[in-house]
């Protein structure tokens, strides 16, 4: 007969980081499609005389718009990794162990080769997936920077002032533009496989992966270590 477990079931993701979670696929998605449409605008034909027309106005003010939520959003995610519960924690993000290794090669092998996990992996972010956002952190952190280098020229607002500085240093604005758009991309692919492995982990581990960034909760064996 199949060995039978019993489950534990864990409060993991606090309010807060739930909050961010969704706020930050939302302000994500809003500047990526206002984004792409101010990179390479389309003709919009209106009956209307041109000095009537704010069409493309609009879209630059909900890019903005979205820009401040996205990096408020991300500043309360930074405070409330020091304040946070331990799966919060940003000790959780960076490995510094040998274990912490381990488990980001049993990740690897579990995601890419698909073979049956071997041993107990964090309940919280396993540790390839807190790689993975530690990095993305400074990328958010980049497109924050130019956004706002970008905002100086057209605005009196203290973060486009304080972030004038990149323009002069990354070789002017055009390839500010330029790498502030080319990064976009780096969003489209992150979104893909993060959707993607949130799916398989829920399937390979049930753990109840997807659900638990509604609710908070997940589930734990009882013969397996959370850590």
């Amino acid at each position: 007969m199949p060995s039978r477990h019993l489950y534990r079931r864990i409060y993991v993701w606090e309010l807060p980081v739930r909050a961010f979670h969704w706020i930050n696929a939302l302000a994500i998605t809003v500047l990526g499609v206002t984004g792409a449409m101010i990179g390479k605008p389309f003709s919009v034909t209106y009956a209307q005389e041109a000095s009537f027309q704010y069409w493309y106005g609009t879209v630059r003010f909900i890019h903005f718009t979205a820009g401040y939520v996205f990096l408020f959003n991300m500043l309360v995610r930074t405070y409330w990794g020091f304040v946070g519960n331990r799966f919060a924690a940003w000790d959780k993000f960076i490995p510094t162990t040998k274990a912490a290794f381990q488990e980001i090669v049993q990740v690897l092998k579990i995601d890419i080769l698909q073979v049956r996990g071997t041993g107990a992996i964090h309940i919280g972010h396993n540790r390839l997936a807190g790689l993975i956002y530690f990095i993305t952190a400074f990328i958010f952190g980049f497109q924050a920077l130019t956004g706002f280098a970008l905002y100086a020229s057209m605005s009196h607002s203290v973060f486009g002032k304080m972030a004038a500085w990149v323009i002069p240093l990354m070789g002017g604005e055009m390839a500010v533009r330029q790498w502030h758009h080319a990064m976009l991309w780096f969003y489209v692919l992150f979104t893909l496989v993060h959707v993607y492995l949130v799916f398989y982990h829920d399937y390979v581990e049930g753990r109840g992966t997807t659900s638990s960034m509604v609710g908070g909760w997940k589930f734990e064996r009882d013969d397996l270590l959370d850590r």
